[in-house]
């Protein structure tokens, strides 16, 4: 598999920050050896963070974001500088450049990269113009027990130091969480029920269901695909009963009311609930709906950004749900893509989507700050079942 067909969001999030005219972009281009982002004497030529995808020996496929300087001016620079500080919600990876002596900018975000408990690479760049190297090293591991990586972009010896620390501080257990966990085993036979409705593309799957398939191949399982429509007779040519059954979260109801006894059921957004963020939280979450009433105001969080459609579960069928449930008043927002408030204290649920177009570091981000400000937070496949009656009664790990 090339690195171009893994999506970003499974890839690690290694973020290169710096003042302008740093170096950032020079190293992000040695690093990648491409000519990735714009390189120029001239300060604040990164504008908005720059994404780059490539393969590391050890590691497999990763993602740099070249973010612009921190020591912007103006109001211009500071929306730059916001969005730094939002690309920090992605990051599995800091790497801060470093390349004068005054560093109180740098030890400032090297502080707000430490509080996100986020692992930080110093690099001491542009050497040959730097007169107190040593000075530098020793400030920077005194206030952050951090050693600097002395390199350049033209120097492949500190550039291979940089991969190897990358390796060093790579987080535990990054990305080695199975998408259906302890659901299926070597040898189970599953059953995916993948209705098309309008929203999938037209001669494809959408990416969590190519995502659960690959997952289940790997373990060497039985795969069975249906439609809703054709669920009876796919159940009826097997000889036994599926060990599990994935459905779209949009039938959840009637698939269970047809499925074996024996067999295990989820949903692929209840599997991408537990892949890419809290399942626990989630289904806590579920709790606030009974406290919901005409005066309650709940904010729905897609990934992607799409033109809304007469189907959209986000737009239509799950605002649809609540307020057959709580009443027709029922204020309700929807937020895509990156967009998410910092302040979320005005609403008394939070319901984001399967997630699959972010990485997990990105949708912890979201939880922790949801978590924060004590606002409950759920997810599609899980507030579905629980609107159908049925949470208690589908497998969750």
């Amino acid at each position: 598999m090339s690195i171009t067909d893994t999506p970003r969001a499974n890839q690690l999030h290694i973020g290169i920050f710096g003042k302008r005219n740093s170096g950032k972009s020079s190293l992000i281009n040695a690093l990648t050896n491409q000519e990735v982002a714009l390189v120029s004497d001239i300060a604040g030529t990164t504008t908005d963070p720059v994404y780059k995808s490539m393969e590391i020996h050890g590691i497999g496929p990763c993602v740099f974001i070249d973010t612009a300087g921190f020591d912007d001016i103006g109001e211009l620079g500071q929306l730059r500088i916001d969005k730094t500080k939002k690309a920090i919600d992605k990051i599995d990876i800091a790497i801060m450049v470093l390349n004068d002596s005054e560093l109180k900018e740098e030890l400032e975000w090297i502080e707000i990269l430490k509080q996100r408990k986020i692992p930080l690479i110093s690099i001491l760049n542009k050497i040959d113009i730097i007169n107190n190297i040593e000075d530098m090293c020793n400030e920077v591991k005194l206030k952050y027990d951090l050693s600097p990586i002395i390199a350049s972009a033209k120097d492949k010896i500190g550039l291979e130091k940089i991969r190897e620390e990358i390796l060093r501080v790579l987080p535990e257990g990054y990305e080695v969480k199975s998408i259906t966990g302890g659901l299926a085993h070597i040898g189970d036979t599953v059953l995916l029920v993948m209705p098309q409705d309008i929203q999938a593309p037209k001669g494809r799957l959408i990416l969590p269901q190519v995502q659960t398939i690959r997952d289940l191949l790997d373990k060497k399982c039985i795969v069975i695909s249906s439609t809703v429509d054709s669920l009876d007779k796919a159940l009826d040519s097997l000889s036994k009963p599926p060990n599990l059954i994935i459905t779209d979260s949009q039938v959840f109801k009637t698939v269970y009311d047809k499925k074996p006894h024996e067999s295990k059921l989820t949903s692929f957004s209840v599997l991408f609930a537990n892949y890419k963020g809290d399942l626990n939280f989630f289904v806590e979450g579920t709790n606030s709906i009974e406290k919901l009433t005409e005066k309650s105001k709940v904010l729905i969080a897609e990934a992607c950004t799409h033109a809304p459609l007469s189907e959209d579960i986000g737009r239509e069928k799950i605002p649809n749900m609540l307020r057959k449930k709580v009443g027709e008043n029922l204020t309700i927002e929807v937020v895509s893509g990156s967009d998410f408030p910092d302040d979320l204290t005005s609403y008394d649920l939070i319901i984001q989507c399967g997630s699959c177009m972010f990485n997990r570091k990105y949708v912890m981000s979201r939880i922790e700050r949801a978590s924060r400000q004590g606002v409950p937070m759920t997810n599609y496949g899980v507030v579905i079942a629980y609107l159908a009656g049925i949470l208690d009664k589908i497998d969750l790990n």
